[in-house]
This record gives structure tokens, C-alpha cells and sequence, in this order.
């Protein structure tokens, strides 16, 4: 018989404490410096810092550290940080046209207008392992690159300069902040994109490979995806003039997709929009087919009925701090309610039972 688990205060308390010893691990194994997952953990940091909402790749490796490298528990830790803060002021929208490119790559040109970069990319290696590294073999620095000389437009720009690609809406000031005011239906293009730059990388990659296995009929091409820095800026009332604070690592692709052309709308390309903290250029392009999906109804596409497409579906499931704490709350005591299910279990066996006993 099912008998509930009884437990209490010492027991959660010890582990706490076995956690913090797993953590740590062998003793007699250094101990990892934030510095090191910082440097040599890009990545991995990179993606905390865009799914936690705030940029400080410090944090985002302190985090890492205590997670045991858990991305999600990472996540969960930086945005949990993140509302602790005090917010000043909001800053002006970033110039991705002044980046500061250490990776520039088109799909659709070949000779892309301001060159092709290939950067720091795992594109053209083999998927072999590296023994070197476990003995820490030195690593020769990198070749220099050539100094960027001024501004480098994006490679859409040349499309619409011919009025082949749907022109963008004007931004408006009024737009709404997801870590302030929970998420309505519809939603408008702005919020679905803070949702989708939050959203949790290995889902959104799922919903974006399913546009492309036909569940939305989305054949994208990469018009563009730049990684590099940016200048962050705000307009301060009180000086009546705008200031550089700080400089941030993003990636930002756009998406190039058909369009037939509507009753209003000649045929053109239409796009899709993605950016995102840091090095994350698997998690930029999922994103940018995810919004093209979510567009279908606003530019009247029939049968937009594929899962990318269902703005609740994607945006109310695509958040990893809320699917997982969903999921693992079932974990937790349920004691009651599997009492109440386990005794009409047994109340319905026993009545097919009698059932079966008064039919012989």
C-alpha cells in the first residue's frame, strides 16, 4: 500500500548541503574561477545572459558555476537577480549598422555588399575531438583582422532600394516591456520578439525546423547574420544630451522569405527578425524563421495553422524559466490529490468486480 513520504526542515537543509559537495566535486581538482567559464565558456554564458535578460557575463558565469552547469537553473538564477535591481531609464534603440564585426555572412550573395566574415564559427571544422586540449596544449593567437573601416549596411538594404523586400513599419516609442507587464493576446510584433529573445533555444530551434520541414511552409534563406559590438546609449533629460554606457556583444540575422503578394502587396520578399545577446547565431536564426511564421496572418496567408505559427502555442510555451518550473512541480508532494486518484482507482475496480461477479 502507498504509503506518503514524510520529511521536514533537516532533510532539506542536508540537501543543501550535499548540492553545494556536488557542486564542488573532487577536491583535489581545482576549483573553477569565474574568469575561466567566463573566457573559455562563451557560449554557454552568452545563452544564459539572453534567456536571463540581462547582460553581465560575470554574473551569467557566477551563475553557470552554481547551476553545476545547468543553463536552465542558470537562467533561472540571473532573471531571479535581474528583479532585484532598480531600473533607471530605458536606452535608445542600438545602431546594428556601426557593429563592430567580427562575423558577417550572407546566403543570398556571394560577393556581399561590405564583404563576407567568417569569424569565430564551428561551420568548417571537422567534428572531430581535440586530445590537444586535455593536455593543454598552448593555442596559437589568432590572425589579426582587418580594422573595419566605418559603418557596414545591412545587405537587405540593397533589396529594398529596389522595393523587392516588404519595407519595415516605422518603430514606435511605445513599446511594451515583457519583464514589466505580463504577456496578452494578440500580441504585437515588438512583444512577440522580446518573448522570442527570452525564449528557450532548444524550442525555439524545434519550431524553426518544422517551418522547414513543411508545418508552415516557410523556405527561408539567411540574408544576413552579423555578430559583433554595439554602443549603448541614453538620453538623459536632465543633461538634454545623449551618452555612450556601455558596449554589448549581439547577433542579429534577418531572414529572407517569399511572399505572393496579396490584393494590396505586389510580390516581394518578407523577412524575419532575430537578435540576441552575445555569441548565439543558432539561436538568432530560429528565432528570426519563428517571427516569419508568426507573421502569416498579418500579411494573409491561408492555412496558417502549423504549430510556428500559433502565436499563443509558441508564445506561451517557449519561455524555459516557466515550462520547467511547470514540469518540475510535479515533483513536489502531491500527496492529497494522489490519495483522492489512488482511492477512486480502487473504488472503480472494486465496482467491476462486483460487476463482473453478479453477471456470472
Amino acid at each position: 500500500m502507498y504509503v506518503a513520504v514524510k520529511g521536514g526542515e533537516r532533510a532539506i537543509d542536508n540537501a543543501h548541503a550535499w548540492l553545494e559537495d556536488a557542486r564542488r566535486g573532487d577536491r583535489a581538482v581545482p576549483d573553477l574561477e569565474i574568469a575561466q567559464i567566463r573566457e573559455q565558456l562563451a557560449l554557454a554564458v552568452d545563452r544564459v545572459m539572453a534567456e536571463g535578460s540581462l547582460y553581465d557575463p560575470d554574473l551569467a558565469a557566477l551563475a553557470l558555476k552554481q547551476a553545476r552547469g545547468d543553463v536552465i537553473e542558470a537562467v533561472f538564477l540571473i532573471r531571479a537577480y535581474r528583479t532585484t535591481l532598480p531600473r533607471f531609464g530605458s536606452s535608445l534603440p542600438v545602431d546594428t549598422g556601426a557593429m563592430q564585426i567580427t562575423r558577417r555572412i550572407s546566403a543570398t550573395y556571394k560577393d556581399a555588399p561590405g564583404g563576407q566574415v567568417l569569424g569565430p564559427t564551428f561551420d568548417y571544422t571537422h567534428r572531430l575531438l581535440d586530445f590537444d586540449l586535455e593536455n593543454g596544449q598552448p593555442v596559437p593567437p589568432a590572425p589579426e583582422a582587418d580594422a573595419q573601416a566605418g559603418p557596414v549596411p545591412h545587405i537587405l538594404s540593397h533589396l529594398g532600394r529596389e522595393g523587392l523586400i516588404q519595407a519595415e513599419p516605422a518603430g514606435s516609442e511605445d513599446v511594451p516591456d515583457l519583464t514589466r507587464a505580463p504577456l496578452e493576446f494578440p500580441a504585437q510584433r515588438a512583444l512577440r520578439l522580446q518573448a522570442l529573445t527570452r525564449g528557450d533555444e532548444g524550442f525555439l530551434l524545434s519550431l524553426a525546423y518544422s517551418t522547414q520541414r513543411g508545418y508552415g511552409r516557410n523556405h527561408a534563406f539567411v540574408g544576413e547574420l552579423r555578430i559583433g559590438h554595439v554602443r549603448v546609449a541614453a538620453y538623459l533629460p536632465e543633461l538634454g544630451f545623449e551618452i555612450e554606457f556601455a558596449e554589448i556583444q549581439i547577433t542579429e540575422c534577418e531572414s529572407v522569405n517569399q511572399f505572393q503578394g496579396s490584393k494590396t502587396e505586389p510580390a516581394q520578399f518578407t523577412r524575419g527578425y532575430g537578435l540576441v545577446f552575445g555569441q548565439s547565431e543558432r539561436k538568432a536564426i530560429s528565432m528570426a524563421l519563428v517571427d516569419r511564421a508568426l507573421r502569416a496572418r498579418e500579411l494573409g496567408e491561408d492555412m496558417a495553422d502549423a504549430p510556428a505559427q500559433d502565436e499563443e502555442f509558441v508564445l506561451s510555451h517557449c519561455d524555459n524559466i516557466q515550462s520547467s518550473g511547470f514540469l518540475e512541480h510535479i515533483k513536489l508532494p502531491h500527496y492529497v490529490d494522489f490519495q483522492a486518484e489512488l482511492e477512486l482507482i480502487r473504488k472503480l475496480r472494486c465496482a467491476a468486480a462486483q460487476g463482473l461477479e453478479a453477471a456470472q
